[in-house]
């Protein structure tokens, strides 16, 4: 009897790693998606600095409007019907996204929160962030479904 296999996603499931010369282009596409990403939430950040050790509004809405377009991305890749080419995934989610979203820097700037006690902004941090960025990856993808739906894409 032989085993059933689960499909393997090659962005989580580091078991299906691919051979050189298929990592090279995904490498590729990551790291010009993560440069752009990361040089729009740079300028974000320069455009609405934090004022004077205040809630960092800039990182909050910068991790939520990117966490939403996360669900968008994975709907119309994964659920609308249509092939995407291999790299969108790698270059859009992983890159741009991923580098346009920071919860490295959203740590950072809680840790500052604490550190200068300011507790109740800190927790605010803490948890709005999290509910803000889970809610607009779920909104994002609910919403793209609905629209795909009415174009008469197909949608899980």
């Amino acid at each position: 009897m032989s085993a059933v296999r689960e499909p393997v996603d090659p962005d989580v499931d580091l078991r299906a790693a691919p051979e050189p010369a298929r990592l090279l282009p995904v490498l590729a596409a990551v790291s010009l998606g993560g440069a752009l990403g990361a040089s729009a939430r740079y300028a974000a950040l320069l455009a609405w600095p934090v004022s004077g050790g205040g809630f960092p509004w800039a990182m909050f809405g910068i991790n939520v409007v990117g966490s939403g377009l996360i669900g968008v991305l994975m709907v119309l890749v994964v659920e609308s019907g249509r092939r995407a080419h291999p790299l969108v995934r790698p270059f859009l989610g992983v890159g741009v996204l991923g580098g346009f979203t920071s919860f490295s820097t959203y740590a950072m700037d809680l840790s500052g929160l604490l550190a200068r006690g300011e507790l109740l902004a800190a927790v605010g941090c803490l948890l709005g962030t999290l509910a803000g960025a889970l809610g607009a990856v779920w909104a994002g993808a609910v919403l793209t479904r609905r629209v795909c739906r009415g174009r008469g894409g197909r949608t899980a």
